[in-house]
């Protein structure tokens, strides 16, 4: 799956995307951020709060108990704010 990082999740990542095939026990956004925090010392700092972050599937926005199964794109991105 093609997984995407936004603002200051890309920042800290150093890449704006990247194609992964995560274990199969990884079954939801919530277990997603869980494994790629633990893929190196750039995406653990990425990660570090992962209760701030959002997630998308195929571009809606979805809850960290998403089912990532099927999913052909996931994007994470921080909170977003507007005016």
């Amino acid at each position: 799956m093609k997984v995407k990082y936004f603002a200051w999740v890309r920042e800290r990542i150093g890449k704006p995307e990247e194609t992964i095939e995560p274990p199969a026990d990884v079954r939801t956004v919530e277990d997603l951020i869980g494994w790629l925090a633990r893929q190196g010392e750039t995406y653990a700092y990425a990660f570090e709060r992962p209760r701030v972050i959002r997630a998308a599937i195929d571009h809606s926005h979805v809850r960290p108990d998403a089912m990532i199964a099927g999913a052909r794109e996931i994007a994470f991105f921080p909170p977003m704010t507007g005016g």
